[in-house]
């Protein structure tokens, strides 16, 4: 793993190579937010923005959305990967909120994470963009990064986190989630990382994953 010297030079070249890093995600509302990232699981946030505006023209709200069926859920969002179970997850979590929380977005972790088709990523994301809250979602790119760099030496989603939580600055929790995402999507790939133009390739232990 990386010194605490090199962490902090890693988080200083990410947040100064991605001074826009932010939400991809486009939502009005907290609930628009919840069901967007529970729809972006296994897709890209650009897919979702593309379904999302006339499904939320249709059902902007919980009280709106659990009036239709999953037939019809999907017909939105058809286009997304794994559609069918996002529809249902969808229509029962918007069932779960009305009934326990008067249609409202709990903003509370285990809370979050009791609703149908939301997992701790869901939840993180929610937390950071909808309260404000300093929060490290653990995705695909973020997990592979943490560990590929030297952030974190783990092997699963939630030990990565918890390490990443003691590795960065509480300050620059969703700073850096955000920042670990584009350098994933711009620089980092999975297959063929672009080493030569990476602003902490002499600091990166490329270990390979």
């Amino acid at each position: 793993m990386l010194s605490r010297k090199n962490v902090e030079k890693v988080i200083d070249a990410l947040i100064a190579q991605y001074p826009d890093a932010g939400c991809a995600l486009d939502y009005g509302t907290k609930y628009q937010l919840l069901v967007s990232v529970i729809l972006s699981a296994q897709t890209t946030d650009v897919s979702v923005n593309k379904v999302t505006p006339a499904l939320f023209e249709k059902a902007p709200d919980a009280a709106s959305m659990v009036k239709l069926t999953e037939e019809e859920i999907a017909g939105y969002i058809r286009s997304i990967g794994l559609y069918k179970n996002k529809s249902k997850s969808v229509l029962a979590m918007s069932r779960v909120l009305l009934e326990q929380y008067g249609g409202e977005v709990p903003g509370d972790f285990d809370r979050l994470v009791a609703l149908p088709g939301v997992g701790r990523k869901t939840a993180n994301v929610v937390l950071a963009e909808a309260f404000g809250q300093q929060q490290i979602a653990v995705d695909t790119h973020v997990f592979r990064l943490a560990n590929r760099i030297g952030l974190t030496r783990e092997k699963d989603v939630l030990k990565t986190e918890l390490g990443l939580q003691k590795a960065i600055p509480h300050e620059k929790w969703t700073l850096m989630h955000h920042c670990l995402i584009l350098h994933g999507r711009r620089c980092c790939h999975a297959r063929g990382p672009q080493c030569e133009n990476c602003p902490i390739n002499d600091i990166c232990e490329k270990n390979g994953l």
